[in-house]
């Protein structure tokens, strides 16, 4: 990181920024140029869980390549002033590495479903359909690598 002084180094935050986080970005790859989607998750022991239809654009470039980046900002603001070059920003962000594993099994999916629930703030009393469970994957995304960056005041 080029502005040491902006960069995250307490796990502590890191660990805020994914938990109470809403949307994340998934980039991937799409044969010579990058794929990117906006996407509701989980957090739990180092993955972050995100539900999906077994079909479509995201899930057939995962079965070719699952490793990928990501993206989590927390709470990101604008401050204007009179003077274009006095404007700036306040935000606390984390990006990332890793792998997705493609979820299948009934069990393990009602896991993942708990996890993004829970994230969302539904954490007990959860049901669901099998048919409504057997229609989706889970995909499991295992962080590898993460960096976090902020910049304003957090004090």
């Amino acid at each position: 990181m080029r502005r040491k002084q902006n960069e995250i180094t307490d796990r502590l935050i890191i660990e805020e920024i994914l938990t109470k986080s809403e949307v994340r970005r998934f980039a991937m790859m799409d044969s010579y140029k990058p794929y990117i989607v906006p996407l509701n998750y989980g957090y739990s022991d180092n993955a972050l869980y995100i539900h999906s239809t077994p079909l479509g654009k995201k899930v057939e470039l995962l079965k070719q390549n699952n490793y990928v980046c990501f993206e989590i900002e927390f709470h990101s603001e604008i401050y204007r002033k009179e003077k274009a070059c006095d404007w700036g920003s306040k935000y606390r962000s984390v990006i990332g590495y890793g792998h997705v594993e493609i979820i299948t099994n009934f069990e393990e999916k009602k896991n993942g479903l708990d996890i993004i629930m829970a994230h969302y703030g539904k954490k007990d009393g959860n049901v669901y359909g099998t048919n409504q469970v057997d229609s989706i994957v889970i995909l499991k995304l295992t962080i590898d690598q993460i960096s976090g960056k902020q910049l304003g005041d957090w004090n």
